[in-house]
């Protein structure tokens, strides 16, 4: 077993690799190793002079870890420990609470997000890329794609997200697993999370990452994260075409939205939308859609709410159409871009199906802007 000095010297190397690395000093894992550190009454003793040189050279926390290929604090802290057995279950790397946003997901990340009501989430680990591969085109059943570089904030932030979404209930892991310099294994520890749960001192059991805590949620949370998601384990596969395959077989097994998640972290609910009642005429007028089968193109014209054609607009693209009255400010009301994107839509459609198309009425009953100037209205019709 290396002797006192010997380890004394490698935690010293360590740290000032640390120092050195104007990174490391807005960095959490930097900053809570010196900390910790100085709390160890055996390693203070020895290197009490070095820590206060290293908390000197604190700047406002940017980051709480940045997944370095060699974190030179997690790795002083490794050494440590050695010395002093308390550190390794006392601290450890990235363990700041998260500041949550509003909606879902409810904390920021590395992630996409494709639908809420879907019942499949990757985790790519380590391999950054799948996300853009996975996320391009029609993934049936994927809600939200994302990479996880640690084995502690980056779960505690994984199940925060998806707890919060009560439709998601697998969670495929891919990609490479990584082994650096300090040991993180982000998908082994997430996945025997998920088999085993985490102990009384919230260590996840049999994870074999040198920081596998999850500091920040209570058992409970971590309970019901494993009652709500089903591990598919494919770590270490990168081919995209086996994976769109596999989300779309997980999907075709999905048994439903839970029906509870803990209190304190609530979950978005579905609203059921409520057909409007009223109809409420655009001070800027309206338009009548009219598709050309000869010309292969949509012809709009705008008329005034008095009944006045002033403006007449062609193209083959939809797109140029509203985006052209958009910018003539032909249109002031949201409901009526909304109605407008329908019909030209539905245009479209007839254009390239060769079926019928007649102009629907905008939904609601007729309700003039102002009623002292009632009768110059206009339904849309």
């Amino acid at each position: 077993m290396t002797n006192m000095p010997e380890i004394l010297t490698l935690l010293e190397a360590e740290l000032r690799e640390a120092m050195a690395a104007k990174k490391c000093w807005r960095c959490g894992c930097f900053q809570d190793t010196v900390n910790t550190l100085h709390a160890s009454e055996a390693i203070n003793t020895s290197l009490h002079a070095l820590l206060d040189e290293a908390a000197q050279l604190f700047e406002a926390k940017r980051y709480d870890c940045l997944g370095c290929d060699v974190c030179w604090p997690a790795v002083a802290q490794n050494i440590a420990a050695e010395i002093d057995p308390l550190i390794a279950e006392g601290s450890h790397c990235a363990t700041a609470e998260p500041e949550r946003q509003e909606g879902w997901p409810p904390l920021p990340g590395d992630y996409r997000v494709l639908r809420f009501q879907a019942p499949v989430a990757v985790c790519t680990l380590n391999s950054d890329d799948l996300i853009r591969e996975l996320a391009i085109g029609d993934v049936r059943g994927l809600s939200i794609i994302g990479s996880l570089h640690t084995e502690n904030l980056g779960i505690e932030h994984l199940m925060r997200n998806l707890v919060a979404n009560p439709n998601i209930r697998f969670l495929i892991l891919c990609g490479e697993d990584t082994q650096r310099a300090i040991g993180h294994l982000p998908g082994q520890s997430l996945a025997s999370l998920l088999r085993h749960g985490i102990n009384d001192k919230r260590r996840i059991i049999d994870a074999k990452g040198k920081r596998p805590f999850i500091k920040n949620l209570d058992h409970h949370h971590v309970e019901a994260f494993r009652q709500q998601v089903q591990l598919i384990d494919h770590i270490g596969e990168t081919d995209p075409a086996i994976l769109r395959a596999l989300i779309a077989k997980t999907a075709a097994n999905d048994p439903g939205p839970v029906t509870s998640t803990p209190p304190d972290m609530p979950a978005i609910s579905v609203e059921i939308a409520v057909a409007p009642q009223r109809l409420v005429l655009d001070p800027a007028g309206y338009f009548v859609v009219y598709p050309d089968p000869v010309q292969q193109r949509i012809t709009l014209e705008h008329y005034t709410n008095k009944g006045v054609l002033d403006r007449v607009f062609a193209a083959t693209d939809p797109a140029a159409l509203y985006a052209s009255v958009i910018d003539e400010k032909l249109i002031s009301r949201l409901d009526h871009a909304a109605y407008l994107g329908r019909e030209l839509a539905r245009a479209e459609q007839s254009l390239q199906s060769g079926g019928p198309y007649v102009q629907d009425r905008a939904p609601g009953e007729l309700e003039p802007i102002n009623p002292q100037h009632s009768s110059t209205g206009c339904d849309c019709n």
